[in-house]
């Protein structure tokens, strides 16, 4: 597949779809050029990147995707994806697609190359209405960081050049939706209403970890109340079985039980959260290598508790007790025991995210615990 002869690309750049093993190694190792002057940037796993984008991922068995590398004077400066999901087309219109992967150097033209030649194969499926940067879905990475580039990302989170937002805009796309991350320190004292709240429902309120022993359902039912917890949010794509089983694979291997919370109501499990060590911490010392010794490093820094930050990525409260007063107890006894947890093992700080915008429920919540806004990340939206 070859659509370079039908773009208005400028002399000197050149577009090719990725359709090799060697073409994706040079996709792969494209941010390594892009940020190679950034001491913000944490260099991703490569092995888990060639994971993330074979058919070993269960995202692509509801979705198709092409990804394609911009190239000036045979050299590799920028890359893109554009993807169909069929779970969002049943959700949100058989017209609809995104862009993904989004990496360039600060050159306008690249850039219009790139964007140019996504939209062209999404026109080819029939969308009218691109959003991004997914990588691949609303479940994954996602977005393009406006504030706060002088911190690094934390794991599981995107980091981007100043550029790409200016960039974007001026092909054209408007922002649709931001998404923001929020840091805390994890020796902060419950606000007087909080404990207020946990002492008045403490009688039906049971906290619990992960039973490890019973893995499979104890997933699958974090995906049912994920799923229930998030139906009506802004950009909702439903975990499937396969996604969450995968994710979940992810965390029997890197945590402990007592890093994902349960929270039973009368005896029915009614929300949860994941905490995650800080893995970015150690993968900025790896350069996207576990060989020959980095993953000794992180085996070690795991089990000796040398990580000092962590990342809350998943929390859900069952739709039938948001926006109560019982709610804003599960969400905020959810937070505080793997918070307590994590400062016992030497966690001091963590982030959030990410947080609707809009969300002004979780957002109350953590501005009444002390947290505060330090990354916000923006999806853009175009119509074909």
């Amino acid at each position: 597949m070859n659509e370079k002869s039908n773009l208005p690309i400028s002399a000197g750049i050149t577009i090719h779809p990725v359709s090799s093993r060697h073409e994706m190694k040079t996709f792969i190792d494209i941010p390594w050029h892009i940020y190679a002057d950034d001491p913000m940037w944490v260099p991703p796993l490569r092995l888990e990147r060639r994971l993330h984008f074979s058919k070993l991922n269960p995202f692509f068995k509801h979705a198709e995707w092409q990804a394609w590398i911009a190239y000036r004077d045979n050299l590799p400066v920028g890359r893109i994806s554009a993807q169909i999901d069929q779970l969002h087309r049943q959700r949100y219109g058989e017209d609809t697609g995104h862009f993904g992967l989004l990496e360039s150097i600060d050159d306008k033209e690249v850039f219009a190359a790139l964007t140019y030649t996504a939209e062209a194969w999404l026109a080819e499926r029939n969308t009218k209405h691109v959003s991004g940067p997914f990588n691949f879905s609303i479940n994954q990475e996602c977005g393009v960081l406006v504030e706060g580039f002088d911190t690094p990302p934390t794991v599981m989170m995107p980091h981007s050049p100043k550029w790409y937002g200016r960039l974007i805009e001026e092909q054209g796309y408007q922002p649709l939706k931001d998404l923001l991350a929020y840091w805390i320190k994890l020796d902060f004292e419950a606000p007087r209403v909080m404990q207020l709240l946990v002492e008045k429902f403490s009688n039906r309120i049971h906290l619990r970890p992960l039973r490890r022993n019973n893995f499979k359902e104890e997933i699958e039912m974090l995906r049912d109340i994920f799923n229930d917890a998030w139906s009506e949010n802004w950009g909702f794509v439903p975990f499937t079985e396969a996604e969450f089983s995968d994710l979940g694979a992810t965390f029997r291997l890197l945590l402990r039980d007592e890093y994902i919370q349960i929270a039973e109501v009368d005896g029915v499990p009614a929300a949860f959260i994941v905490g995650l060590p800080n893995l970015n911490e150690i993968f900025a010392k790896l350069d996207g290598s576990l060989f020959p010794f980095g993953w000794i490093h992180m085996i070690k820094q795991l089990k000796y508790g040398e990580i000092t930050t962590g990342r809350v990525p998943l929390m859900g409260v069952r739709k039938q007790f948001q926006n109560t007063p019982l709610g804003i107890t599960l969400a905020f006894m959810v937070i505080d025991a793997p918070r307590k947890f994590g400062f016992s093992r030497g966690f001091r700080e963590m982030e959030l995210s990410w947080v609707l915008e809009d969300n002004k429920t979780i957002l109350g919540m953590l501005d009444r615990v002390g947290a505060r806004m330090y990354k916000r990340y923006r999806l853009y939206e175009k119509t074909l």
